[in-house]
């Protein structure tokens, strides 16, 4: 190859070649070497058993034999044939050592035993069904690895009678014996059926659970929403949008809602008893909602103060209001006692009528001589007669009255809801008394002059009841 020959390269590359089969052939002869030493090795141990098991089986027939000499020449044969006997045993006792030594894996066995029994045994209590299901994960793994376990046993098993085949009584490495091992096997596999129905059974418990988490879940949030709409519908302003608007009306609306909500209390009995059986269950979390028994309870009980307190609110403002109509029937009826003062029925009142009406009414005008000027009733004039017609119409009339004691009275039927709300219960009658204790006594005196007595359904007059409803008519029809 120095020489720089025309095949110089070819020769460079088989030489390559065959350098690199060579040690491939050479590792690969190194590994059957070693293949074949632990065969031998094996076959060797195999074979070494076998001839303990010859070797015992022909001195057990030796040392069993009962004859024991003769004479003396055959005493000492024997003596001598005793001796060699007893070298040969000395000279076995290793290999039969080996075997003891490796019946020291009945130990590992044993400590792995007792980690799995504490591991099996173990009480099964859960929180939730990922728990569960995480420890029966872990139980398939633990049944999963039990197939190495078992070649260990079989292995400690064929150790345990090829000792005993040799007879020997004991195991100075291990104090463990392989009927012990046995039971503790047995052992294994009914603690190991017992932790799966423990599994089993808190798999069951768990999902039971769920489903009542679930179940108090969908009723809380559904309750829980109804709180928040109607606690909404209340004070927004939802019931006048519904009703016409009126405090009656209003009164209504939150009455009917304040019963739906007292209704609603048989749902939250619902919730509390899925509550205390969730207690009952030991169930602590619920991933379900985040709402509870109690603050259920106590919002639903603000929202039954809440509807009191509006019906509350809205039954005094109709009590006020109904004040407020009592007076307001005053000034009505002064409307009324204008028609007295009316003589000749003609709808107009001259100007003097008008001042004895207005004086009859508690109006405090200064009495003058004729000719003489009045400004202060001469101010009312400029309302009532601005063109000094010299008379007032009953509607000028009605709406100075108007003007000066109350709102706009633009119907008969506002006015029987003066009378209605003086009378008791709202009855379609007034008694005397009511029209004496909301009214003025020329008011009263007016009213009882021209109100005709009440008449029931079958014709029957009731005593002191006089009928507002044809008497408003009357004077409207007039």
């Amino acid at each position: 190859m120095a020489s720089n020959a025309f095949d110089t390269s070819q020769v460079k590359d088989k030489r390559d070649a065959v350098n690199g089969r060579f040690a491939k052939i050479k590792s690969m002869a190194a590994g059957r070497r070693a293949k074949l030493n632990e065969s031998h090795r094996l076959h060797q141990f195999f074979r070494d058993l076998d001839d303990e098991e010859s070797w015992i089986k022909e001195k057990k027939l030796l040392v069993g034999s009962e004859d024991y000499g003769r004479d003396l020449t055959g005493v000492q044969n024997l003596r001598k044939k005793h001796k060699r006997l007893e070298a040969e045993l000395a000279a076995h006792e290793p290999a039969i050592q080996s075997l003891r030594f490796s019946f020291c894996k009945a130990s590992a066995f044993n400590s792995w035993f007792e980690n799995a029994e504490e591991d099996l045994t173990d009480p099964v209590r859960c929180n939730s069904l990922e728990e569960i299901r995480a420890l029966r994960e872990a139980h398939e793994a633990f049944r999963s690895s039990l197939s190495s376990a078992q070649t260990d046993f079989n292995q400690l098993a064929e150790l345990d009678q090829q000792i005993k085949s040799y007879q020997v009584a004991s195991n100075p490495y291990t104090w463990f014996t392989m009927e012990a091992l046995e039971e503790t096997w047995r052992n294994l596999q009914k603690i190991i059926k017992e932790r799966e129905l423990e599994l089993q059974k808190e798999q069951r418990r768990q999902e039971e659970n769920d489903k009542l988490r679930q179940e108090f879940a969908q009723h809380a949030n559904a309750f829980h929403q109804w709180l928040q709409e109607t606690r909404t519908y209340l004070l927004d302003g939802s019931c006048m949008v519904e009703e016409s608007g009126t405090l009656e009306s209003q009164l209504e609306a939150t009455k009917r809602k304040h019963q739906e909500i007292r209704a609603m209390r048989s749902q939250l009995k619902k919730i509390e008893d899925l509550g205390a059986a969730m207690e009952e269950a030991l169930i602590l979390d619920n991933k379900y909602t985040e709402h509870s028994t109690v603050g259920l309870a106590q919002q639903w009980d603000q929202l039954d103060q809440l509807g009191m307190r509006m019906q509350h609110n809205l039954e005094q403002q109709i009590q006020n209001q109904n004040r407020a109509v009592c007076s307001r029937v005053g000034s009505d009826l002064s409307w009324f006692c204008s028609r007295h003062f009316d003589k000749e029925k003609s709808g107009r009142l001259n100007h003097q009528e008008f001042k004895s009406c207005l004086r009859s009414l508690g109006y405090d005008l200064p009495m003058v001589e004729e000719g003489e000027p009045d400004p202060e009733f001469e101010a009312i004039l400029d309302t009532v007669d601005p063109n000094r017609d010299g008379n007032v119409s009953l509607q000028e009339y009605m709406a100075f009255m108007i003007s000066r004691e109350t709102e706009n009275v633009k119907s008969s039927e506002e006015i029987e809801s003066a009378f209605r709300a003086l009378s008791a219960e709202n009855k379609p009658y007034v008694t005397k008394e009511e029209l004496y204790q909301n009214l003025t006594k020329e008011q009263a005196d007016y009213c009882l002059s021209h109100m005709k007595p009440y008449l029931d359904s079958k014709g029957r007059e009731l005593p002191s009841a006089f009928d507002f409803v044809e008497f408003t008519r009357s004077l409207f029809v007039n």
